[in-house]
């Protein structure tokens, strides 16, 4: 009899020291994954961020869609103007000359190492899922401004994690709420992971 009682204790030891590791472990892996993952997808949106900032020096405007923003990086270029006084009057500052030089987009990329192929894609979302992209103008202050937002859902991209159970874990996380950078109601870059 005090055989089967021991056998039934260590049983339920077990199992409970089970249940305690599986307790322990989720959270653990959560945090892991949910760091490792948004890590991913802030440098991407960084990365768009600068390219859509390049974009707009050559255009005046944000691309509204990835493949207008790739086509214009890699055929256009960066208008530099070198102003300097001019030597015959160097005393009159009405008096100057205009040096014009052309960089190209795409180096400045290429030496940023932005890939403009995989720009638009998730990381560790579903093949294909791509960032929402959204660009406009609009009256801010009495002028007209350049807007843009770049986002993706929680969701696209946490995996199994994507499930609002694992809130429990992390009182800010919300699977369908937005990860981006921009704002379409005002003249805004900013991630929301900046604040």
């Amino acid at each position: 009899m005090r055989l089967v009682i021991n056998i039934l204790l260590t049983l339920l030891i077990l199992f409970l020291g089970y249940l305690l590791y599986n307790s322990i472990k989720e959270p653990i892996a959560f945090k892991a994954e949910k760091d490792n993952r948004s890590d991913a997808v802030k440098n991407r949106l960084m990365d768009i961020r600068t390219s859509q900032e390049l974009y707009r020096d050559i255009t005046g405007e944000f691309a509204p869609s990835f493949d207008t923003l790739k086509e214009v990086l890699v055929r256009d270029s960066f208008k530099l103007e070198n102003i300097q006084a001019d030597p015959e009057f160097p005393d009159d500052p009405d008096k100057f000359i205009t040096e014009v030089t052309y960089l190209s987009a795409l180096d400045s990329i290429n030496k940023l190492q932005i890939n403009l192929d995989s720009l638009r894609f998730v990381p560790f979302a579903k093949a294909g899922t791509e960032f929402n992209i959204e660009a406009d103008t609009l009256t801010y202050q009495k002028t007209i401004v350049n807007v843009l937002q770049v986002s993706t859902r929680w969701k696209d991209f946490m995996g199994e994690f994507g499930s609002e159970k694992f809130a429990k874990y992390d009182n800010s996380y919300k699977p369908n709420s937005l990860f981006k950078f921009g704002d379409m109601s005002k003249p805004n870059l900013g991630g929301n992971w900046e604040r």
